[in-house]
């Protein structure tokens, strides 16, 4: 079982990735745990959240958040408790949400830091209830707008995003399919999920199985993946069909270049304006911040009642943690992939 360590494990950002991100861009080091000092408060990381974006933050092009810095502690949410404070706000045992990286312990004046009280699952405010959730909640509510009798299809159904997306469209009375990499991620999403289907796009025959199951075309895309996921997709959208953007994690260690093939831009341009298809991307807290109530109010008894299931794909201990990056880049996760930093 993991340990409250003795000091402060980090991993550090040691260089940008060319492509794949690989061991060699981490580097792991021991530091003495830092001293508190007056209005500060020292956070000892619980759960660390591993998601899609910090591979693109590891870079340094113009992004719509700062790249992470080199020779610091990677970027990262967290659960955190307060292990001693000296900030009048938080008091020594306060479970927290803060931004503090892929570390054991982080000082903290409270900025951005935000109290939790007693959940009965703390890990779940960096999935269901936290940005993922808020996510999937937004982009399918807000763009998507789901109504009764429409189609709507989810990729990465069984991750955090997609499996909420899913379920919130069930909800609204939208026929659900989702795409997933493997057969029991497919099997899951329909028995555990209740989608109407889900289909493995590792199959050969992935396009022709999803125009099948799509006969009256699709409504809704909720895109988080890219690449032959969207391809498959693109030729079935309605007219008026709405195709939310929060990922496209099939092209993030591409960078800015573009892939080889012809150029398709008119073909998806005219898509676009003969079909009078809405396409939209969204960055969460920055397009829906002052939304972030909205969204609990509606999430938290939904959660509660077990209307939307959630699942999680805990790994025990910092140390693993770029190899649990890595896998989760590569759809080797089945679920929101957390890291178990201390007890």
């Amino acid at each position: 079982m993991t340990q409250s360590p003795k000091t402060n494990k980090a991993w550090l950002l040691a260089s940008r990735p060319k492509g794949e991100p690989v061991n060699e861009n981490f580097r792991l080091v021991e530091q003495p745990i830092p001293e508190v000092k007056d209005g500060e408060m020292l956070l000892r990381t619980v759960y660390l959240s591993l998601d899609p974006y910090m591979r693109g933050r590891m870079d340094d092009s113009k992004s719509y958040a700062a790249p992470a810095e080199l020779d610091k502690p990677m970027v990262g949410g967290t659960v955190c408790q307060v292990e001693a404070s000296k900030h009048p706000d938080f008091k020594t045992g306060d479970w927290v949400l803060s931004a503090s990286g892929w570390q054991s312990y982080a000082l903290s004046d409270g900025k951005e830091v935000s109290k939790l009280g007693n959940l009965a699952h703390p890990s779940w405010a960096l999935g269901i209830l936290g940005m993922p959730g808020f996510t999937a909640y937004m982009g399918l509510m807000d763009i998507g707008q789901p109504k009764e009798g429409e189609t709507l299809v989810v990729a990465a159904a069984t991750g955090p995003v997609g499996a909420t997306v899913g379920q919130l469209g069930k909800l609204h009375g939208c026929r659900v399919v989702g795409v997933a990499g493997g057969e029991e991620k497919c099997r899951y999403a329909i028995e555990k999920l209740g989608f109407s289907a889900c289909l493995d796009h590792h199959r050969e025959d992935f396009a022709e199985q999803l125009a099948a199951a799509c006969p009256d075309g699709i409504d809704i895309y909720y895109e988080n993946v890219g690449g032959k996921v969207f391809d498959a997709v693109f030729p079935l959208l309605n007219t008026a069909a709405r195709v939310p953007i929060c990922g496209l994690v099939s092209s993030y260690n591409s960078g800015d270049s573009l892939p080889e093939g012809p150029d398709r831009t008119p073909w998806l341009l005219g898509g676009l304006l003969k079909r009078r298809i809405r396409m939209q991307g969204f960055i969460i807290f920055q397009d829906y911040g002052d939304r972030y109530p909205e969204f609990l109010k509606a999430m938290t008894p939904l959660v509660e009642q077990e209307k939307i299931h959630y699942r999680e794909h805990m790994i025990d201990g910092l140390e693993n943690a770029p190899q649990a990056f890595f896998d989760m880049l590569k759809g080797k996760n089945f679920g929101k992939t957390v890291v178990k930093v201390s007890d």
